[in-house]
């Protein structure tokens, strides 16, 4: 039959089976101090005025982002092209609906756009993430994450207006700037190589 023993001074827990074999365990009062402290080590970085920096900003831009898929919704219903041909049902049935299997410029744009918007928040959103547990100081972070922002905001503006170059080109840099100057920071501060 199995037995427990305990030891009262280094707090290591001794299981002995029936076959008189010992296992010991982990020193549970170090394991759980240790293992207390870093959720509460955690704790503070999520709670941190930082963290709650970020989660404001990537919410920005995840929902400027989702905006583009209503924009580009609204220019197939309104130019009346479609890539399906199930949505082009409402317009008519055989060749008439046929027509509105086509590409057009405008939607074609605002398609671009939102790829783009894929390629450049989905990085920010996992390197700014890791920066903001980095701990950096509250007014860098800011400045990446309002920067990013506002070039991701008007890099939108740009190519829907659509505003002559270099004004989408300098903002699509600024953006990945700041998504490279955080994983900078991280690769020289944050990690251990």
């Amino acid at each position: 039959m199995p037995w427990l023993t305990i030891s009262p001074v280094t707090s290591n827990v001794t299981v002995c089976s029936s076959k008189g074999l010992q296992h010991n365990l982990l020193n549970l009062s170090i394991w759980s101090s240790v293992r207390y402290k870093e959720m509460a080590e955690l704790a503070r970085l999520i709670d941190s005025e930082v963290f709650l920096a970020y989660a404001t900003y990537t919410t920005i831009v995840l929902l400027k982002m989702m905006l583009m898929s209503i924009i580009t919704a609204f220019f197939r219903i309104t130019r009346k092209a479609f890539s399906n041909p199930e949505d082009t049902a409402t317009f008519g049935k055989g060749e008439n609906a046929k027509k509105y299997l086509r590409t057009d410029t405008d939607v074609e744009r605002v398609r671009r756009g939102h790829l783009n918007d894929l390629e450049n928040i989905v990085p920010f959103i996992g390197i700014g993430l890791l920066y903001a547990l980095s701990g950096p100081a509250l007014s860098t972070a800011l400045m990446h994450f309002r920067i990013f922002v506002g070039a991701r905001i008007f890099h939108t503006i740009a190519y829907l207006m659509p505003l002559p170059q270099p004004s989408r080109g300098l903002s699509w840099a600024v953006g990945y700037a700041v998504t490279i100057s955080m994983a900078y920071r991280l690769l020289t501060t944050g990690l251990h190589l």
